[in-house]
């Protein structure tokens, strides 16, 4: 995994977690990349620094925000995710941004196939749609 440090045209900083250089490159070719603030496309490297001690609740007010936008803006697709990200890929399922659930084998599997996903910390993670009967 790589850390990239982000940006966006209204300079909004943030980082994101890649299986490789040439995944971010694929990602961010495909306009896959979104700012979680803005929603902007238009994403390139910010210059790395090195990390500056943050107080709690500005990390926590981030990681709020970055939860809010995973759950307004990605399909949450729970433990199909595996097979959705392969629709996806191969065109045969709407191409949108999801979130959902793999198994440590069925996430290396997808990362040797180079499908564009990337785990997502469970610190960043919504809590997902309780199931209506």
């Amino acid at each position: 995994m790589i850390r990239y440090a982000l940006t966006c045209p209204n300079e909004d900083a943030f980082e994101g977690w890649f299986a490789s250089s040439a995944d971010y490159d694929a990602q961010e070719a495909g306009g896959k990349i979104e700012c979680p603030v803005c929603g902007s496309r238009e994403i390139r490297k910010a210059p790395m620094a090195p990390a500056v001690a943050r107080s709690r609740e500005g990390a926590a007010e981030i990681a709020a925000r970055v939860r809010n936008h995973i759950r307004d803006s990605f399909d949450y697709v729970g433990d199909g995710f595996a097979d959705e990200a392969r629709a996806i890929h191969d065109g045969e399922a709407p191409d949108r941004p999801i979130w959902g659930e793999a198994t440590p084998e069925q996430a290396r599997e997808m990362a040797e196939e180079g499908l564009p996903v990337a785990p997502l910390p469970a610190a960043l993670a919504p809590t997902p749609p309780r199931k209506l009967n």
